[in-house]
């Protein structure tokens, strides 16, 4: 398919498309390792650097100022023939759910390990998510030119500490400064480049220094790749001889089976290996056609259904980002799954239940964009203008309304409260606001009119950060921004029963409805029950219609407005199974109404009588720092009312502290951190679990109220 002139090519060879992120811990050197897969594949003609904040797929102010990834931003490229769709996502843990969608319609991906570090917090973090999508993935390790670079010791670490299967194929030529080149074990040669912008590719014999270990790293390689394929077991044990194109298949089989993940190396920043990643992102990663069908359930029928990748099989397309773009309004993400997409072409949304017109369709290079008339099976791209369709929806041809399993995200752990400066700018806010929400799931925005102040509730300081940012920058809202706050959560402790009756005698007809609850915390094989993300079971145990049908809903709605109203400092109470087991009504003066007021008011008197109490979010907390401040980092963990889970020694006299720390306490840890190491720790956090929180803390949020 060409690219460059945007005409779509009836010969689309499906073989020949890789779908692949670009995924990894923060700062390992995704967006760089991006930048020079755009610069040889000729989508760019001079390669932007991060730190110089030029890289094109940070196209946002804020992620060319913060040098980090906000965003995931798909790009479309060409290698030895094959189309390349790359997303390179973020590495901070604030934007986890970019990732995480990214990773729900990927064929394959890149993972990319600091060569220092090795494995950090967030590479397991995605490691994990890849392992739930059972995304078939090979491993780059980067930076082996900086000073403490140790190749073999982050090959351990992607074993020991992902629990991963990883087979190096190729080794570096010398480390840190004496790094030279790279030595690729399948060819056994010696990589080097002739100049610094790595086009300038030869290949030697490997040296007499080096040839031995190679030689040991080969056979080691082969062994791991024939454990994997009966035919060349067969082949090694009688001694047979069988060549590198044999061990290229069995090792690709391995890998999009999820049983091997192959290692390379090089330096992005210095240009070295990347073109050799090409190549085995080409050889190894799945075409669209090497993946299972995507399993969908019909929309009429409920039955579940399987779509190949295949032009012919009726549409079926997940939509997986919206972005809002300044100058031509929203734009939906898309990976084609089965069928083509055609513009102009009317298709069903059958999350919403509803019919979408589509108009235009843009294959995206970052922040630059082509029209293209149609979208073939196993495909990515963008389509403007849609009204009512969002993250995680799905698009059906109307005939064969397909329904694809949703994208489930994280809840939001820290709020801030924001307040207009002006009407002007309130009705602006509301705008951007929505705009905002509607591209990012793990955004929420809540109205709090108490206070006449709008709640923002999102994954972290930093997310929120770059949100009021956008707020002020894109849409220009003038507003006054509250401190960070920590999303607490509510539930009970104990099991209690309430009988309410609601009655009330306005001349006419009146108002009648009496519901007895009881509430019990809720049990694991409940959980097991609810949707995902749903932490409220409503069980409906009346008999013989005491509470007739059309009144149960009302009951339930009830309930909920009132647990996420909040009973004991005005948060979202959880963990709660209501069951409704009798209740009473009135032939002419019971209504929905009536019966969801009795709802309410039953939860709030049951909330009350079962033993409320304070959850609190505690986050998993990496900091690396030099051993002359483990001590002083330790105890201030202590301090935080934190318990330090393990610490291990890194190379160079650094040492990485694992442990957990309510959220609350970690507010301006940055800044602490900074000041307690000299600036040389840092340090990675992510949300671990709600725990009770301790009399104290029960008592200061009581204090100062929601």
């Amino acid at each position: 398919m060409s690219a460059k002139n945007g005409k779509q090519e009836t010969n689309f060879d499906l073989q020949r498309v890789r779908n692949i992120g670009i995924i990894a811990h923060i700062d390992a050197g995704k967006t760089t390792t991006t930048e020079r897969v755009l610069y040889y594949t000729g989508m760019v003609h001079r390669i932007g650097e991060v730190h110089e904040g030029a890289a094109t797929t940070d196209y946002m102010a804020q992620e060319r100022e913060r040098g980090i990834t906000i965003t995931s931003a798909a790009v479309s490229a060409s290698w030895l023939g094959h189309q390349v769709n790359i997303i390179d996502t973020p590495g901070h843990v604030d934007f986890t759910a970019e990732v995480q969608r990214s990773l729900r319609v990927l064929d394959g991906g890149v993972v990319v390990f600091d060569g220092v570090a090795g494995v950090e917090p967030q590479s397991e973090t995605v490691w994990r998510q890849a392992n739930e999508y059972r995304v078939p993935r090979i491993c780059f390790v980067n930076k082996m030119d900086r000073t403490g670079a140790d190749f073999m010791r982050c090959v351990n670490m992607i074993s020991d500490r992902l629990a991963a299967q990883p087979v190096p194929i190729q080794i570096p030529f010398g480390e840190g400064e004496d790094f030279g080149g790279i030595i690729d074990l399948f060819a056994m040669e010696l990589v080097t480049y002739g100049d610094d912008m790595g086009t300038d590719i030869q290949r030697h014999p490997i040296p007499e220094s080096h040839r031995e270990m190679a030689e040991t790293m080969r056979a080691e390689m082969i062994e791991r790749i024939v454990e994997n394929d009966d035919f060349l077991m067969e082949k090694y044990l009688m001694e047979e001889t069988f060549d590198d194109a044999e061990l290229l298949a069995a090792l690709r089989a391995a890998t999009i089976a999820n049983r091997l993940q192959p290692v390379l190396c090089g330096s992005a920043l210095k240009n070295k290996g990347v073109q050799l990643l090409l190549d085995k992102v080409v050889e190894l990663l799945p075409s669209p056609l090497d993946i299972p069908a995507v399993v969908g359930t019909h929309s009429h029928t409920r039955k579940t259904e399987e779509r190949p990748a295949d032009d012919a099989a009726p549409l079926s397309a997940l939509v997986f980002k919206i972005v809002t773009d300044p100058f031509v309004g929203r734009l939906a993400f898309v990976r084609v799954y089965s069928g083509v997409l055609r513009s102009g072409s009317t298709l069903m949304n059958t999350t919403k239940g509803k019919r979408e017109r589509i108009g235009r369709i843009v294959r995206m290079f970052a922040d630059r964009r082509e029209d293209v008339q149609e979208v073939h099976a196993g495909d990515i791209a963008a389509i403007l203008g849609l009204k009512g369709t969002f993250t995680g929806d799905t698009l059906a041809d109307p005939r064969a309304p397909l329904l694809l399993e949703n994208i489930s995200f994280p809840k939001p752990v820290i709020e801030i409260a924001i307040e207009p400066n002006s009407k002007a700018d309130e009705d602006k806010m509301g705008l951007a606001l929505q705009r905002l929400a509607e591209e990012d799931p793990t955004f929420l925005v809540e109205s709090d009119p108490s206070l006449g102040q709008t709640i923002l509730r999102g994954m972290g300081e930093l997310h929120l950060e770059v949100l009021v940012d956008r707020l002020l920058r894109e849409f220009g809202v003038m507003a006054k921004v509250g401190r960070p706050r920590v999303s607490y959560r509510e539930t009970i402790t104990r099991n209690s029963r309430v009988d309410t009756t609601f009655k009330r005698q306005t001349g006419g007809a009146g108002q009648y409805a009496r519901v007895i609850i009881e509430f019990e915390p809720m049990s694991e094989e409940d959980r097991a029950e609810l949707p995902a993300g749903e932490e409220f079971l409503f069980v409906n145990a009346t008999r013989g219609g005491s509470v007739p049908q059309e009144f149960i809903r009302p009951v339930a709605n009830g309930v909920r407005e009132a647990l996420q109203a909040g009973i004991l400092a005005g948060y979202h109470v959880v963990g709660v199974k209501a069951t409704l087991v009798d209740g009473a009504h009135h032939e002419v003066d019971s209504s929905e109404i009536a019966f969801k007021i009795a709802g309410s008011m039953c939860a709030k008197e049951g909330v009350q009588k079962a033993a409320p109490a304070l959850l609190e979010p505690t986050m998993k907390v990496e900091v690396v720092a030099p051993d002359a401040y483990t001590g002083a980092v330790v105890g201030d963990i202590s301090a935080r009312r934190g318990t330090v889970r393990g610490m291990e020694a890194r190379n160079q006299q650094v040492t990485s502290i694992r442990a957990t720390v309510p959220l609350g306490e970690m507010f301006g840890y940055a800044t602490a951190l900074r000041s307690m190491t000299q600036g040389r720790g840092n340090f990675t956090m992510e949300f671990e679990r709600y725990q009770a929180a301790p009399p104290a803390v029960v008592e200061g949020v009581l204090a100062r109220g929601h």
